[in-house]
């Protein structure tokens, strides 16, 4: 499910995931964690205080000084990596004060999914994700029981400890904890969907999509995993299509970011290049 945002609240967001991605690569399993909780408590707060929610998103404010106010107001409960993360955000500009809590809650979602990637279990846990959005959709009566803020959230959230008991990875439940404790009015089987894409997509970041004319040997791509993983510098899997049409060489793509080596490629470069 896409994000509503408009185009300065996109590129701020934009900014701000990538920036986050490379403190990620860095981070130990414990750090993220803890930067997920930190930046789900924040939104937590803007949610439940929306002045203080207007001052750090006031974009006739510089962002310098709303970056400052963040760092005075936060600089006693958040480790380092949250406090740079939320100052980030703040300094940045934002078309509506409500998309500051989206984009504290992509990057609390991003950094508590990056735990999955480094423990290696996120396939487990966008499956884990998926069936459970499955079961509410089954389940009307406990997913509006799931989602009524009329009740304490932290009945809420026990409720569904005691729906999900030992059965999924902790990743898993601290995302569907989260989410249930702040429902903002969305479809819980829609939003256990979303985080469920949401890992899909973090999944991608460590599989490199191969498209080459003729079967690699194992050397080759052992060669190949072993160069991208420096590239990238993070662990990275192959996923291979053969793919006649290329003539020659390969085509590597890594997320949205694409090496084209391919002699089709070359030649469709260079005819570009023509004179006209």
């Amino acid at each position: 499910m896409a994000l509503q945002l408009r185009a300065a609240s996109r590129e701020s967001l934009a900014e701000a995931e990538g920036r986050l991605d490379g403190r990620v690569d860095s981070a130990s399993v414990t750090e993220l964690g803890t930067l997920g909780e930190q930046l789900f408590a924040v939104m937590r707060l803007l949610i439940s205080e929306p002045s203080l929610r207007r001052h750090l998103a006031d974009s006739a404010v510089p962002g310098a000084q709303r970056s400052q106010l963040a760092d005075q107001l936060f600089g006693r409960q958040l480790d380092r990596p949250a406090l740079d993360t939320l100052s980030d955000l703040v300094a940045a500009r934002w078309s509506r004060p409500a998309d500051l809590v989206e984009g504290l809650e992509v990057l609390a979602r991003r950094a508590t999914l990056a735990v999955a990637e480094k423990d290696g279990s996120l396939a487990e846990v966008e499956d884990e994700l998926f069936r459970f959005g499955r079961i509410l959709d089954r389940e009307p009566e406990l997913s509006s029981l799931l989602a009524d803020v009329n009740e304490p959230g932290d009945g809420r959230v026990a409720l569904l400890d005691g729906v999900l008991g030992q059965r999924v990875r902790p990743v898993t439940r601290a995302l569907l904890e989260q989410t249930v404790r702040t429902p903002r009015g969305r479809s819980l089987d829609l939003a256990a969907e979303e985080l469920s894409e949401l890992a899909a997509a973090r999944r991608d970041r460590y599989v490199a999509h191969v498209g080459t004319p003729v079967a690699l040997t194992a050397q080759q791509e052992q060669r190949l995993t072993d160069t991208l993983s420096r590239l990238y510098g993070r662990s990275m899997s192959l996923q291979i299509e053969l793919d006649p049409s290329l003539l020659g060489g390969l085509v590597v793509r890594v997320g949205g970011e694409v090496i084209d080596g391919s002699v089709s490629g070359r030649l469709s470069a260079a005819k570009r290049a023509l004179p006209k």
